[in-house]
């Protein structure tokens, strides 16, 4: 049989999975959603403007 220890995932010192960071976990995703608006918005005002001159 294969070895399945390295997608263990780790474990803390009684065995037990870690506990989540939560807040880090929100702060990481209010990021990716204000990146995501902004490259939206940018995508958008470049299609505006190619439509403007490129037309």
């Amino acid at each position: 049989m294969a070895n399945h220890s390295a997608a263990t995932p780790n474990l803390d010192d009684e065995g037990h999975m870690p506990a989540m960071d939560y807040a880090e976990h929100e702060r990481t995703y209010a990021g990716f959603i204000k990146v995501t608006k902004w490259g939206i918005a940018t995508v958008v005002i470049i299609v505006a403007l190619m439509a403007i001159f490129l037309t």
